[in-house]
């Protein structure tokens, strides 16, 4: 497989479509969850636009923690009584924030982040971590944003679970 990406749509949904059929294309027979991860992150740094941040935090029974991501250095730890991500994996549903300083409890990593999107990564019915997305514009995110994040990270669960 060539590595060299290209994204051509330019409607959201089908942006997200070309991300996903990348995503799936790049873990498709790599069983190392974290290296799955990190070109996972790389890929919708690439793909979808106005971006600040785009990475993992993966669910080691009790927090969040860390995992491969693009942008600046981030907050290691998250425990799931704190702020986007931590909501996100406690209720293992996706988080739609258009305003990251009106989120009660939210956790500033980089302070240029106006607005974020993070999708649970659900397993079977095991939590693995969570998919956030921040960005520097305030309502960046769409619903359409949301399906297609949700669309992408069910279609490679499996992969990133290391199964």
């Amino acid at each position: 497989m060539s590595y060299a990406l290209t994204f051509t749509a330019t409607e959201t949904d089908a942006l997200w479509a070309e991300a996903a059929d990348a995503a799936e294309a790049l873990v498709a027979g790599e069983p190392d969850a974290i290296a799955n991860m990190a070109n996972v992150a790389a890929l919708i740094w690439q793909a979808i636009p106005d971006l600040n941040w785009a990475g993992f935090y993966r669910f080691d029974g009790e927090e969040l923690v860390l995992g491969p991501f693009q942008g600046k250095a981030a907050c290691i730890r998250i425990p799931l009584d704190k702020g986007v991500c931590g909501a996100a994996a406690r209720l293992r549903a996706s988080q739609r924030v258009e305003d990251v300083h009106a989120f009660p409890g939210h956790i500033a990593c980089d302070a240029a982040s106006r607005s974020e999107l993070v999708v649970p990564i659900v397993a079977g019915d095991r939590l693995i971590g969570v998919l956030d997305l921040d960005s520097p514009r305030p309502g960046r995110f769409a619903a359409e944003d949301q399906v297609g994040a949700e669309a992408l990270v069910a279609r490679i669960a499996a992969a990133l679970a290391g199964a």
